[in-house]
């Protein structure tokens, strides 16, 4: 599994499988955020498999799916809640782990520099450059 970092809150990965969670859960992550919205791949398990899979390893669940077109203020809003109230460590995916950094990125706009989120996540292997201005100005 390709699992990196980001923070001491959340880590982001491409598509996990089902099976996966055992591994997942070994590693002492407490809850999963998915950003997938259901049917993006032929053979992609839904929210719900992964949802039911999850907790059956004792992790917590939630569902966030963006596109690119869809991150907007309402899913940073819902990715920084999930932040804040879900058990960490948290483990986000999406298909290649880029839209979990994103939304991350943009749940803490205002709160943390845009230079420095950029870094971490630069720091991670994800290019957050491009989303500067709404990093400076907020998710809007």
């Amino acid at each position: 599994m390709d699992i990196r970092k980001i923070d001491d809150r959340l880590a982001a990965a491409p598509q996990i499988a089902l099976e996966d969670l055992k591994a997942i859960a070994g590693l002492g992550y407490r809850s999963i955020i998915s950003n997938r919205p259901d049917g993006e791949e032929p053979g992609q398990p839904d929210a719900a498999q992964v949802k039911a899979a999850a907790e059956a390893e004792g992790l917590t669940f939630r569902h966030i799916p963006v596109t690119g077109a869809s991150m907007g203020p309402e899913a940073a809003a819902a990715m920084r809640a999930a932040l804040d109230e879900m058990p960490g460590p948290i483990l986000g995916f999406c298909r290649s782990g880029t839209r979990t950094t994103c939304l991350w990125g943009l749940a803490n706009a205002g709160e943390r520099p845009a230079g420095d989120l950029i870094e971490t996540a630069r720091a991670a292997g994800y290019d957050l450059s491009p989303l500067r201005p709404r990093l400076e100005n907020g998710p809007a």
